[in-house]
């Protein structure tokens, strides 16, 4: 018989959007810190919509940050330039060019609730960070969606079905609500253990201090 893994497990959800490079950094930092204290998650993603009312075409991702944030051109290089050091230092690429595109994720995050019915989110949240940051891919059209729906191990017919029926639309606004109504308002936003919430990147230490903690809890 396979010998049966021991460690604890810390239940972890996570408020994030696949256009958001905060979110991929801050789960990598999450998994270090998760290797570090020997330890396992039960990893759920939940959905937020940076630019909910972004249009079907999208935007031009420099002149969004500008015009969003007020952030100068050259204050939006060094942050390009910052994540993408820090995504080497993690094991993740970042691509980012001139023609980067901010789009629409509504879609993607049905898919990333239907997933979860079927035990394969991670999966497909993960294939979508590497879809945008990595691959430079627009994560609101559907073939792009059902590529990474391959990529994750399920079913390219059955997804598109789910978008096509909007099945999974009302709750994934339901869930937007219930987040917004515990006060996130940004992100990545994660709930550790049910009761300790950090927002934002924290980094691979803060995350293990908190995880030390709930371990200590479990115990």
């Amino acid at each position: 018989m396979p010998k049966t893994d021991t460690r604890p497990i810390v239940q972890i959800d996570i408020v994030s959007d696949v256009v958001c490079p905060w979110c991929i950094v801050g789960f990598r930092q999450l998994d270090l810190a998760l290797q570090q204290q020997n330890a396992l998650a039960k990893l759920r993603w939940h959905p937020f919509e940076l630019n909910p009312t972004m249009p079907r075409e999208g935007q031009n991702l420099r002149e969004h940050i500008v015009e969003k944030y007020g952030s100068t051109p050259e204050q939006s290089q060094q942050v390009r330039e910052r994540l993408t050091q820090l995504g080497a230092e993690l094991g993740f690429t970042f691509n980012f060019n001139d023609d980067s595109k901010i789009v629409n994720t509504f879609a993607a995050h049905q898919l990333l609730d239907w997933a979860e019915t079927q035990g394969r989110q991670h999966p497909l949240k993960l294939a979508l960070f590497k879809a945008y940051f990595t691959d430079q891919q627009d994560v609101s059209d559907v073939e792009v969606l059902l590529d990474a729906i391959q990529t994750a191990g399920l079913d390219r017919d059955a997804a598109r079905a789910v978008l096509d029926s909007g099945t999974h639309a009302g709750p994934v606004r339901d869930k937007q609500q219930f987040w917004a109504n515990h006060g996130i308002s940004g992100v990545p936003s994660m709930v550790f253990g049910g009761k300790y919430l950090l927002t934002g990147a924290q980094g691979t230490d803060t995350y293990a201090q908190v995880l030390e903690r709930c371990l200590t809890e479990i115990a």
